[in-house]
This record gives structure tokens, sequence and C-alpha cells, in this order.
């Protein structure tokens, strides 16, 4: 028999090559090389693909072996922890079934079909149980059957959510994870045994429909997080304390932003106070767009179904839409301003001297949103968009790309956001020729790579109708949203028909850029609440400062501060009230006041005021024209802090 049949080539990540014989492991390797890294070595990564420690070897491969410092391995610890949270409850308690329990940010959850709720006694017992197992260091065995027999095997352990997973997503062969007596459907990997799993923590219960479907059986989902170390559990746990208390739905109550009422579900009501800040995050759009050249208008909440069905809404996105009935014709309430705004720019003749068209619109959307899926600000069924789209030339749209772009950073600046920067290229599934989509990925890149800003590219993850360009910022608790874009689409102005001249006066197809900064506003409220803890910016604040009179005698004085103030145009409330001033200057700290300003007998006496900041303490007495000098300039520069 010659050589090349009983021996396999293994390349390595310095570019050493081992020579084993087939059916050799990772985990043999890793003892191979030496005892330091057997010991701990978690699992590999063979030509790209994550596979288990006991995984054999048949062919020529690359091998890396994975250990904690690798980022994969966080993850696959915490589907691993998944897996102990699932064995401990079905321990706990008999006849509960599985349902799944994959990886998620930050986590992991389990979905379980049980009649009654887990309880706060429940779930502690749960974790005892899930250390218990770790203590056991049960070896986690995946073990391959055909799909028949795999099918079987879970009829046999009366496990339906498992029976349908071994239909849907098992092919030809079903992977089956087993750890002692346990055994569940994945498709893996996992560490080598329950005793290598780290410091977890079990967080919470909440309900879940099967599949994320309302129609199908309410189940019950644990969440839960897993680590390496305490260390690294007690620093995230430490974040979701911090994220429990900017939780916006919670300072929303507390500082009078924002409500919601059942007679309006996932509706939100804006309070004065909350409306101020609104407003004034409009403001601060249009202030942009009057620098970048957009041009604002208002356009119908309903349009005749046809339309809806021209823009191809009907089709794909009709269950997330509103609809009513007038004198026999259909009517679809605008979940977007798309189709209206082609509608605006189908009308008359343009000649491409007119492009780029830049058309912006506050209009209120209406998108249906299951209602386990709606979450304070965060996801709503009412809501507005600083929605624009560009109309230009094919020869355009680098310079408009590129515009956007810079006014986007400009905007999200003021907040002290991180920003990331995604291009996402043509997915499989695409309208449009080869030709199109070179040129608009070209344009798009070359738009990012003229401004000094870095940019990571997501292959086909762009929408069918162009590629896109998505603005990701983090916040101060390090987590990333998704809330700006810039998109191409080729799509609507065929579907529309629109047209412009060109130089030889003919007839061309324009190109449609959609483009928003803030995206849904509500939403991106939320995310401000949350970033800045309630503390909003001098400049947004609703209540920017407020005056506190020492006694009774000196309350004229400070409404009378109070009417210079906002003569200034600063919005100011005077606090008169007969209690210490003490008291009054914590409230105002619990209310997130940025300025307070306490008047006396001194004050009153001289026409000054002793200054206050939120962040800064006491600053010393100023005259009231000083004070209101530098306010002008917090508002001026957009001071987060005063």
């Amino acid at each position: 028999m010659s050589q090349a049949t009983t021996e396999i080539r293994v390349t390595l990540p310095d570019g050493s090559v081992r020579a084993v014989p087939p059916g050799t492991t990772p985990r043999e390797i890793a003892a191979e090389i030496g005892p330091g890294l057997a010991k701990a070595a978690l699992l590999a990564r063979l030509d790209g693909q994550l596979v288990d420690l006991a995984t054999p070897l048949h062919g020529d491969h690359e091998l890396a072996l994975i250990t904690d410092r690798d980022p994969e391995a966080l993850h696959v610890l915490r589907h691993s922890t998944a897996h102990a949270t699932a064995q401990a409850v079905q321990e706990l308690f008999p006849g509960t079934k599985i349902g799944q329990g994959p990886v998620i940010e930050n986590g992991f959850y389990y979905d379980f079909d049980r009649d009654t709720p887990f309880s706060d006694a429940d779930l502690e017992a749960i974790e005892e149980r899930v250390a218990e197992i770790i203590k056991r260091d049960l070896a986690i065995e995946r073990v391959d059957l055909p799909r028949e027999e795999a099918i079987a095997f879970f009829e046999k352990e009366a496990e339906p959510y498992k029976i349908y997973f071994a239909k849907t997503k098992g092919g030809e062969t079903v992977s089956i994870y087993r750890q002692g007596e346990w055994t569940d459907f994945c498709l893996g990997p996992h560490v080598p045994s329950t005793g290598r799993l780290g410091a977890f923590k079990l967080l919470s219960v909440a309900g879940a429909y099967w599949l994320g479907d309302e129609k199908n059986k309410m189940l019950q989902r644990i969440y839960g997080t897993a680590f390496f170390s305490k260390k690294e559990l007690r620093k995230h746990l430490a974040l979701l304390e911090e994220a429990r208390k900017r939780d916006h739905r919670k300072l929303g109550k507390e500082l009078g932003l924002f409500s919601f009422h059942p007679e309006a579900p996932a509706s939100p009501f804006f309070h004065p106070s909350g409306a101020s800040i609104y407003n004034r995050l409009v403001e601060h759009v249009r202030r942009l767009y009057q620098r970048y050249g957009y041009d604002e208008v208002i356009t119908p909440q309903i349009f005749d179904s046809s339309l809806w069905k021209r823009s191809g809404h009907y089709e794909h996105y009709r269950d997330n839409m509103y609809f009513t009935e007038v004198d026999g014709r259909e009517y679809g309430v605008k979940p977007m301003n798309c189709p209206s705004h082609c509608l605006l720019f189908g009308e008359g003749r343009h000649s491409y001297r007119e492009l780029p068209m830049r058309i912006a619109d506050f209009g209120r959307l209406h998108r249906y949103e299951l209602s386990g899926a709606t979450a304070g600000l965060t996801r709503v069924r009412s809501f507005a968009q600083d929605d624009a789209h560009i109309f230009c030339t094919p020869d355009q749209v680098r310079d408009e790309v590129a515009g956007v772009t810079r006014m986007i950073l400009e905007c999200y600046g003021l907040f002290g956001f991180d920003v990331k920067l995604v291009l996402s290229t043509r997915p499989d599934d695409r309208a449009g020729d080869d030709a199109t989509w070179d040129r608009a990925e070209k344009d798009l890149k070359d738009a990012l790579d003229s401004l000094d800003h870095e940019y990571t590219i997501a292959e086909g993850d762009g929408a069918f109708y162009g590629p896109k360009i998505d603005f990701y910022v983090k916040d101060a608790l390090a987590r990333e949203h998704q809330l700006g874009t810039c998109q191409l689409d080729y799509v609507l102005p065929e579907r529309f028909e629109l047209r412009y001249f060109d130089a030889e006066d003919q007839e061309r197809r324009p190109v449609m850029i959609h483009r928003a900064m803030l995206g849904s506003l509500e939403r991106f409220f939320g995310i401000l609440i949350e970033h800045c803890g309630g503390a909003f910016p001098f400049w947004l604040a609703p209540e920017q400062v407020r005056v506190c009179s020492i006694a009774d005698r000196h309350a004229d004085y400070a409404s009378s501060v109070v009417e210079q103030l906002r003569a200034g145009g600063l919005r100011a409330q005077p606090d008169t009230r007969n209690i210490k001033v003490n008291a009054k200057i914590r409230e105002a700290q619990l209310a997130k006041i940025p300025v307070m300003l306490v008047v006396g007998d001194r004050e009153a006496e001289q026409g000054t005021v002793a200054v206050r900041t939120r962040s800064g303490g006491d600053q010393g007495s100023s005259t009231i024209e000083a004070f209101l000098g530098e306010a002008k300039n917090w508002i001026d520069r957009y001071n987060l802090q005063p």
C-alpha cells in the first residue's frame, strides 16, 4: 500500500505540515503538539469551518486549533452553556419539551414548552443545577444518524420540536449531541465537555411564540449569558445593570417624556418635554437640509392600493401595512415615503440640469409590527423618519453618496457616537444586470474612499434593488445600533417609468438614492435616551435652566431671572417653592436639568446668579448677561455637557 493512502497532510496556521493517519482528530494533533495546547484547545477550524475536537480527519486539510483567546470560541461556549441550561431544566422539570437554544448578542436563550411559567425560584434552582452539570464534566459527543433514524429517535424521546428540526434542518444525516444521558438536535460544534464551560448567569424569563409566529404556541424562554472568566461576567453584569438604569422606557416615564396607551398599541404619546426634544431633533436635521441642499415636501398618508401594487409593496410588504376601504376602493396607509416621492418626481418634464433633486419628508408612517416584537420607542407602529430621496444622473451618484455620508457623520458627531460604516454588495437574488451592479458598487466604494473614514464590506448583503451603505453607532454602553442608510435603487425608477432628458434631449432613467440619518425619530429618541442616560445635551434639553430661590422673599427676583432667560431664547423654569434650596437642587439633579441658577439676597442685590451645572457642580457667580452669552456658546457648539 502506498504512503499516500496511509497518511494525510494537515497544514497548521504557521505553515508547518503534519503527516498523520486518516481518522486522526484535532484533539490528537493538539496533544501531539504539546500538553499545554491539548489542555487549552476547545474546538478547531477545519478548512475555514468550526468543528468539534473529536472530528476525524480524512484527506488533506488546513487546521487551526481554537482556544479561549479566539473570538469564535465565546460563541461556542455560550451555545454549549445553552445546552447545559436545557439539560438542567429537563432534569428538574421532567416532561418539559425543549425548543431551540441559539446564541444571541451577548448571550443565549433556550425555549421550553411547559404549562407553568418559570418562577424566580425556578430560575435560581436551574442555575444551581447548571453549575452542578459543569462540575460533572460530562463529555459532549456528536452522534450522526440517518435522517429517518434521527426522527424515530426524537419520536421515542417525545420531543416534537426536535422532530421538526430533524425534518427541516437536518440533511440525509442528522447530528445529535449527547452529554451524559441528555441529548439534543444540534448542528454544533461544542466544547469537549461540560467541565470546559466558564462563568455564566441566567438572566430572565419571557414568553416567546414558537418560531416567532403568534399563531403558534407560547413557549417559556430563559435568557442567559456566559464568559470564560468571572471578571468578564462581572463586567458584563455591571453593564446590564447600567443598561437597566438607562432603559428608555423607565427614564421616559420618570422624566415625563412619553407614554403608551392600550387604545393605540405601540404608538407613542409624546408629552411636552418629549415633544420639545422630538421637535429639536427635527430642527437639527432641517438645519443640515438647508446646508446640504434638500427641499422638504409633504405627501399624503393614504394611497389607493394601485400605488402599492405598482411599487411592489403590496406583494412583498402587505402583511406589515394597514388598509382601509373608502367608496369601494382599497387604500393603504403608507409605511414608507418612497412611492409618493416617485409620484412627485414623475410630475412634469425634468432636464439633467435640474438634477440632483433632493426631497425630504417627515410624514408619519405606519407599519404593523407583531405585538410581541414592539418594545418602547425602539420598535413602534406609528413613527416618522428623517426620510429623503435623491434623484440623480448615473454620473452624479458618487458625489451624492459622498455628500450623504459627510452629512450623516456630521449629524452623529453632535451626539458623541462612534460610527462604523458597512458597504453591502450584490446579493445572489437581485434585480438588474451585472454591469449596472459593477458601476453602482464602484460608485459607492469611490465615494467612501474619498472620505477619511474606515469602512468594511459585507459581501452579498445589499438590497435586491441596489448596493447600500449602513451606518452603525456605538452608544455609551458599547452597544451597536444601525441607524442611517444610503441605498441605490434602480428598480423603483423603472417601475414608475421616471425619466429626465440629457444634453441631447434623450430620455434617461434617473438613479434613486434612499437616505436616512436618524432613521425612525422614535427609535433614535429611545437610543439617545439610553446613550446619555436621560441627561440630554444643553442644546436639546427640554428644560435647560432651573432658577431656584433660597427663600420666599427671593421668588420675585427668581421669576424676573426666568423672564430674562426666556427673552434670551433659553428654556427656563422657576422653582420658588417654600422648601430648602438643597432639596430644590437635588430634585433638579434627579430631573437631569443641565443648569441650576440659585438666587438669594446677594444675587437679588447685585443682579447676579449663582451657577451650578449638572456635571460640574458650583461654577461661581455670574451676571445674567454673561450667563446668557455662555449659554449661547453651549448651544452654538452643540455641547454634550455644559
